[in-house]
């Protein structure tokens, strides 16, 4: 069957990195036999600048009759006045949350190549291979009460971490699978001295587990498992945790890879639909100059060809593509040494789909 796409370019960066994502695609329909057609739709910023929604109901509805959704970035400061209702972000948030995209896969593998980009040590990084599995729909960014409210004359902020048990089962058994499918290894990342909805986080996980007697579970604090990322990273296999501290420890991997340009990720429901997307934003100051990084973008196609649209054929054949272009010594400024020649956005893209 056709596969059918839809592509969410947004801010920024987006619709330069978005192009080569797109180059990609043309070069697996026109060469590997890939059956898919795709559309594009406006969400973030540019759907703000035209309809003023960060996410317009055709939109939405475009994604729902989709198998998979490809988005570069969404976002930029000439949004920041805006209510929060129509910031960009909010387009984000209402289709993780609209689809039911409950787990957000994002990988952390470095490249030979690139051991030197690290800000670790090379013998700290080198073959470093780690996944985090990221709760996406609910904790403290969807929980309530929320808000600014007046309490004894003053401003208060208020959020709620709020976690159901079936929520985090849902997200302990899709990391347990993934693990399965690497190391065997798990680590639980929680905050449970303190907050009780981590001491029901890990109660839940634990009672999973037995599910899965093949995978070593372990559990780590967060404070502790920021520092340990940093200390010895190649400990972990995969890592789950909640929303925020996802959003954080995954940030801290993808800098041990060298660059935050190299790192796509996956969110995905249950029925394996999914969205794809690099997990760098849209890094408004490199917007139009042409030198931003499109591999997260493209590895971001590579996941979505091996998770939601089931050729792993072709995914490999991406991600082989990629390392080709970093073997070939193709490099764009985030992830250039010193005298190394640099190359701009379109050129990498260019690259990869000819070794396609």
């Amino acid at each position: 069957m056709t596969a059918k796409i839809l592509i969410l370019p947004g801010d920024g960066i987006g619709p330069e990195i978005m192009e080569q994502a797109e180059r990609v695609l043309e070069a697996l329909r026109a060469r590997h036999g890939f059956d898919a057609r795709w559309s594009h739709a406006l969400i973030g910023g540019a759907a703000v600048d035209a309809s003023g929604e960060p996410l317009p109901a055709a939109t939405l509805e475009a994604a729902r009759q989709a198998d998979a959704v490809l988005l570069a970035a969404v976002g930029g400061p000439k949004y920041d006045g805006l209510p929060r209702e129509r910031r960009p972000e909010r387009g984000l948030l209402g289709i993780r949350k609209a689809l039911g995209l409950f787990a957000n896969l994002r990988p952390a593998i470095l490249y030979p190549e690139l051991a030197s980009a690290s800000s670790l040590k090379p013998e700290l990084v080198e073959n470093l291979d780690l996944l985090i599995v990221r709760e996406l729909t609910g904790g403290i960014y969807f929980g309530q009460p929320r808000g600014i409210e007046i309490r004894d004359g003053e401003r208060v902020g208020v959020n709620t971490e709020v976690y159901s048990e079936s929520e985090i089962e849902r997200i302990a058994r899709s990391a347990f699978e993934a693990a399965r499918l690497r190391g065997k290894r798990l680590c639980s990342v929680d905050k449970e001295n303190v907050l009780e909805a981590s001491v029901l986080w890990r109660e839940v996980v634990v009672r999973v587990s037995k599910d899965y007697p093949d995978v070593q579970l372990s559990h780590l604090l967060v404070d502790n498992a920021a520092m340990q990322l940093v200390r010895a990273p190649k400990q972990f296999d995969v890592i789950v945790t909640s929303n925020l501290f996802g959003d954080i420890l995954s940030d801290i991997a993808a800098q041990l890879t060298g660059s935050i340009g190299m790192l796509p990720s996956a969110s995905l429901n249950e029925r394996g639909q999914g969205l794809y997307e690099p997990i760098h934003g849209s890094a408004p100051d490199l917007a139009g100059l042409g030198v931003a990084n499109p591999l997260a973008m493209i590895l971001s196609v590579a996941m979505m060809l091996r998770y939601s649209l089931k050729r792993g054929d072709l995914a490999d054949r991406v991600e082989s593509a990629v390392k080709g272009a970093l073997a070939a010594g193709l490099r764009t400024r985030d992830i250039a040494r010193p005298g190394e020649k640099v190359v701009g956005t379109r050129e990498m893209g260019e690259a990869v789909a000819g070794l396609l």
